[in-house]
């Protein structure tokens, strides 16, 4: 039979945020538990007061990834080089049975400048160019036979070197994101390989990115 504990975690590990906040004692007990008085009281169908609430709130125990802060915090300072590209467009493409072999003409274009930007990521229904803003005529001729879905320039993308073993840490993206979000950043996309992480962003949020990473890795 499902209590009201039960509830108290199931609302707080979908918002990660809110439980951060409640880990760190940030957060008032009291009103919390006011809020939640009417999303609890419908989850178990019957009427619950805000001080069984808030004594849940005060038992609950964060997940292992929010209490092992101090191993999270290590390997946080222990990031690589951040390093910043500007003046970059993104190009969202149809996928098609010629764009591969038209973005071999790309390529080979790519391989006599060896100091451009870019990124090409296949999903299941399109496909994503990211390169210098130089190469954009090129792009749009040597495409111009495919069904571009978006054209995005004015673009600046963030990469971080990441430690070995990062793929390990559970939580490593929650980091980023999460204070990207609170300083109200907004992300155009996301690009990680093993050891890389790169966010792309507009050019009027990039200082603010920038910094906002820097604060992860202080």
């Amino acid at each position: 039979m499902k209590t009201v504990s039960n509830c108290v975690e199931d609302i707080l590990i979908t918002q990660p945020y809110l439980e951060e906040a409640l880990s760190r004692n940030i957060i008032n007990f009291s009103a919390l538990a006011i809020e939640l008085t009417e999303p609890i009281s419908k989850m178990l169908k019957k009427d619950v007061k805000p001080g069984a609430i808030m004594m849940a709130l005060r038992r609950y125990n964060p997940p292992p990834a929010l209490s092992n802060s101090v191993k999270m915090k290590k390997f946080m300072q222990n990031l690589g080089d951040i390093t910043v590209r500007s003046n970059l467009t993104d190009f969202t493409i149809k996928n098609s049975e010629t764009i591969i072999d038209n973005h071999a003409k790309i390529l080979d274009k790519i391989n006599q400048e060896s100091k451009l930007f870019y990124t090409f990521t296949r999903g299941i229904h399109e496909s994503n160019i990211i390169i210098s803003s130089s190469l954009n005529d090129f792009i749009k001729e040597n495409l111009k036979n495919e069904s571009f879905i978006a054209i995005q320039d004015g673009l600046a993308a963030i990469s971080v070197n990441l430690p070995q073993d990062n793929s390990k840490i559970a939580g490593l993206y929650y980091q980023f994101f999460k204070r990207l979000a609170w300083e109200g950043i907004v992300l155009y996309e996301v690009i990680s390989t093993t050891n890389e992480f790169t966010i792309l962003v507009e050019d009027e949020f990039v200082d603010k990115a920038f910094t906002a990473i820097k604060k992860v890795k202080a």
